[in-house]
């Protein structure tokens, strides 16, 4: 049976924290934000940083 290193461990249990709490990106989750912003480019790309810039703050606190 093939071993894992602890470092690939704790990457997926990051990930798996991420996914619990809805910071994975699916491709239905990219076109509702589409669909929301009228596919409008620059509503999406404010979008995006918006929701960057709160990710970031809420990285910080942790």
């Amino acid at each position: 049976m093939k071993q894992i290193k602890n470092s690939e461990y704790e990457e997926f249990q990051k990930y798996l924290h991420d996914k619990n709490n809805g910071r994975i990106l699916t491709p239905d989750g990219l076109r509702f934000i589409f669909q929301a912003n009228d596919y409008d480019p620059e509503k999406i790309g404010r979008h995006m940083l918006e929701v960057m810039a709160r990710q970031q703050s809420d990285q910080t606190i942790i």
